[in-house]
Formats: structure tokens, C-alpha cells, sequence
């Protein structure tokens, strides 16, 4: 009687399950029976729609908490790139085509925050461990035969292979950064890997990465997420060393910029993605041996020059990417008939619209500031429309360090 007692005690203390069947997979998981607390990751995963086995992995009927767990992807971090194919990967999600903008895992395979190939390059040919200076090697080797860049392949950087002890105090202090590595100690280096090191909103959360405490993603990346790798500090070529900064920014400009240059004003008062295109920050999916490769954004690009006014396009068809991009980061209503400027590229810059006289206005992608300007032509600017450099502007344009 009393061992009947004691299971029927055990089994009322077992979680009733929550049953989820998500639209994608339809069949049922159990997770909400635990995690019923855990915000959905984003408006464009509804959790209706994924549930968390398609992403996350794991047993989706176990109520035990290790079991359930067991066979979970990438820990608490299914967008590492050791199993984002997994857990991201699918022609309707993040490995599709080109052609539809669906290739996000093959572009940040092979770009230049992942490979680390200039940084490699730049070493290992300084201490003579390569005979050009070019790109051939990365964190781990690739492969695209069709990179319209010329290089194919890189093989695995291997400093054990490599005499120079330089090359390996390199390895073993300047691989902090790439999104593959795990990030330096401290909350102000604070990042996930993989997808997840931009798109996870770590920076300034004071979340702790190792507790279930953070589950967002997000396109609306704001300058402090990269200054976790950017702007922390510098590594220097004579001592092989990554040295921090040892100043405490007290304003923004400061906080974006480290004090080595001159800036505008736009440039510390935007964040880093209402320049920067998806294709430079996460590439174009072929593979690039160093950062001036990839990197084309200018002022012209916004501001246009003396002589000819920025590019723009009429949106007419609904189905533009520039909808979808607008749609996960909802700052801007854009509708049929807008005309936003493009880059020399064609890529959409669709938070920033034509307005009637002339003028254009831009919505910040994180602040969801408004910003309206004029272009360059038809102003008193003198600057040499051959000239677009960044220091060119600077001279007119530059705040005081």
C-alpha cells in the first residue's frame, strides 16, 4: 500500500505537459511544459510557427530535463557555426538562394569576420611564413568554386605548421574576435558565436552567458553590439598582443570611436548598420582575403557629390527585398511607389526614402531616429567629385576631438 503511496506521490509531482505543435513541423513538443517563460525569439520566428525543436534540436516528448536535453544543437547557442546548417539551415530559411536573399549562412561562412583571412595573411606574410602577400588561409578551410573574387579556397590556419614563434604568439593571442571564437573575459567583450555574436542584443544587458536568461534575435544591431569586438582596444603587430583601451568614454563619440581620428557627425550619430550594408557586414557570399575587399560604402553613397545625386529606385514590386527587410525592422512604412536610395551595388538602402523637394529622410535601423538631409549637389560643397575619400569630407566636416 505505502509503495503505491509513494508512486502515486512521484507521479503527481511529474509536469502536466504543455503540448506545442508548430505549423512547420506538426508534430508535438513538450518544451513550454518548462519553458513557458521564455519570450518568443523574434516577430519573424513566431514560436506558433517554429516551436524550438526545429531550431534548438533536443527530444521533444521528454519531461526530463537532461533527457529532453540531451541532444539539444550548439548548447544554448544553435547559431555557432559548428552546427548552424542544422539549426538555420533550409532553401526557406537561412541557406536558400541567392537569387531570393536567403543565402545568410554561405555569406557568413566566407566573410571576412568569420575567416579572418587578412588578419592571417597580413602576419604570416610579415614573418615570412607566406610568400605574397594574399589571402590563403582562414580559421578553418572552405571551398566555393564559384567566387567571383578569384579565391576559391582557403585551408585551415595551422600556426603549429609555421616556424615563426610570432605566428604563434599571433594564434595565441590575436584570435579573440573572428565569430567563431569564444570572446575575451569581461561583460564589455560579452557575445555569443556564430549568427548569434551580432544578431543576439548582448551588449550593455549585463546578461550572464551561461544562464538561460537571453533568447532575442534582432536586425536592429546597435553600435555598442559590435563594439564588442570593435573598438575595444587594439592589437598591435610589435608585440603581437591585443591591448585594451584604458579610457572610459563619457559621451557617444567617444564610445563609438576610440580617439586615434577624425569623424562627422553622422558617423558617431547613426549606428554602424545605417552604413554598412548585410553585405558588408556579413558578406557577399564569396570568399575576400581582407576587409577593403568587401568594405564600399562612401559618403557619396547617402550624400551623393558636386556633381550627380545619389542613386534611387522607385519601389513598384511587392515582393522587393526591401519590403521584407523593412518588415523585420519596422522603423519605416514603405510602400509601393517609395524611391529609396540603392547602393553603386543595387542593394536596397530601404530605411532611407526620397522626400518631394529634394531632400531625404533616414530612420535609424536601432534608434528608429528620424534624420532628414539634403544631398551635396546644388550646395556650396567645392570637395573633388573624384575624391571620396572619408578625409576628403573630414576637412569641412569633422567635430573636434
Amino acid at each position: 500500500m505505502s509503495a503505491l503511496l509513494v508512486a502515486a506521490w512521484n507521479e503527481s509531482r511529474k509536469p502536466r505537459p504543455v503540448v506545442l505543435v508548430p505549423t512547420l513541423s506538426g508534430r508535438p513538443e513538450y518544451c513550454l511544459t518548462c519553458h513557458a517563460d521564455v519570450p518568443q525569439i523574434s516577430a519573424a520566428h513566431p514560436t506558433g510557427t517554429f516551436g524550438c525543436v526545429s531550431c534548438h534540436g533536443g527530444q521533444p516528448l521528454a519531461l526530463d530535463a537532461d533527457l529532453a536535453h540531451s541532444t539539444m544543437r550548439g548548447g544554448r547557442n544553435p547559431s555557432d557555426f559548428s552546427v548552424v546548417e542544422a539549426s538555420c539551415g533550409g532553401a526557406n530559411c537561412h541557406s536558400g538562394s541567392a537569387a531570393e536573399g536567403r543565402d545568410h549562412i554561405q555569406r557568413a561562412l566566407t566573410s571576412v569576420q568569420t575567416t579572418y583571412a587578412g588578419a592571417i595573411a597580413t602576419v604570416r606574410y610579415a614573418f615570412g611564413a607566406q610568400s605574397g602577400p594574399g589571402a590563403q588561409q582562414g580559421i578553418y578551410a572552405i571551398e566555393d568554386p564559384h567566387s567571383a573574387t578569384g579565391l576559391t579556397a582557403l585551408t585551415a590556419f595551422d600556426p603549429a605548421h609555421d616556424a615563426n614563434p610570432s605566428v604563434q604568439t599571433f594564434a595565441a593571442n590575436c584570435l579573440n574576435c573572428h565569430l567563431s571564437a569564444q570572446p575575451l573575459p569581461g561583460a564589455q567583450y560579452a557575445r555569443f558565436t556564430g549568427c548569434a555574436a551580432c544578431h543576439a542584443p548582448t551588449a550593455g544587458t549585463g546578461v550572464q552567458l551561461n544562464a538561460p536568461t537571453l533568447h532575442q534575435l534582432t536586425t536592429a544591431i546597435s553600435y555598442a553590439q559590435c563594439n564588442t569586438c570593435h573598438n575595444r582596444g587594439n592589437y598591435s603587430m610589435r608585440d603581437l598582443q591585443f591591448h585594451p583601451r584604458t579610457d572610459a568614454p563619457a559621451d557617444r563619440l567617444r564610445d563609438y570611436y576610440q580617439p586615434i581620428a577624425q569623424f562627422t557627425r553622422c558617423e558617431y550619430t547613426l549606428d554602424c548598420v545605417d552604413c554598412h550594408t548585410r553585405t558588408e557586414a556579413m558578406g557577399d557570399g564569396d570568399i575576400h582575403g581582407n576587409k577593403k575587399e568587401i568594405q564600399y560604402i562612401r559618403c557619396k553613397t547617402c550624400h551623393g557629390t558636386p556633381t550627380e545625386l545619389p542613386l534611387t529606385k522607385a519601389l513598384t514590386d511587392p515582393n522587393d527585398i526591401a519590403f521584407r527587410l523593412a518588415l523585420l525592422n519596422p522603423v519605416v512604412d514603405l510602400k509601393i511607389g517609395d524611391t529609396i536610395l540603392v547602393t553603386e551595388k543595387g542593394e536596397p538602402l530601404w530605411n532611407i526614402r526620397a522626400l518631394p523637394g529634394g531632400a531625404y529622410e533616414l530612420f535609424g535601423k536601432a534608434s528608429g531616429q528620424r534624420f532628414t538631409f539634403r544631398p551635396v549637389m546644388g550646395s556650396r560643397c567645392t570637395q573633388n567629385p573624384e575624391d571620396q575619400s572619408s578625409a576628403s569630407c573630414h576637412q569641412c566636416h569633422s567635430v573636434q576631438r
